[in-house]
């Protein structure tokens, strides 16, 4: 039998889902704020658990999902594309069979998000 670490499945299962077109990131609010934190510190990198939970037994494992999506995709087939990715990396890492795949959207993530407030107040 092959033992496979608690903190593996996590760490798969958030690479494959960011791995789909249309996911932005990956958790709520709150994590991803300390995310954004832990990029401006020099040498930190991004945690690929964020936003993951994952339960495991001895044979099964159970995968929780929190998200962003991109504006103007179809949330529904995102979620489906996100589920097979997981689904099929866990697995195939792992050797786990996975049971169950939740996911929640939090946010949409709209394209003017990344430039800042570039309009004037609308009120002086």
């Amino acid at each position: 039998m092959i033992h496979v670490p608690n903190c593996a499945s996590p760490r798969i299962a958030g690479l494959a889902a960011r791995e789909v077109s249309g996911v932005y990131a990956l958790g709520g609010g709150a994590a991803r704020a300390l995310g954004a934190l832990r990029e401006r510190i020099p040498g930190a990198s991004q945690s690929t658990g964020q936003g993951v939970s994952v339960e495991v037994g001895e044979k099964q494992a159970a995968v929780d999902l929190d998200l962003v999506t991109e504006y103007g995709v179809s949330i529904a087939d995102v979620a489906r594309s996100v589920r097979r990715n997981v689904i099929a990396s866990v697995e195939g890492m792992t050797g786990l069979q996975v049971t169950e795949v939740n996911i929640s959207v939090n946010d949409v993530h709209l394209p003017s998000d990344n430039e800042g407030s570039q309009e004037p107040p609308r009120v002086q």
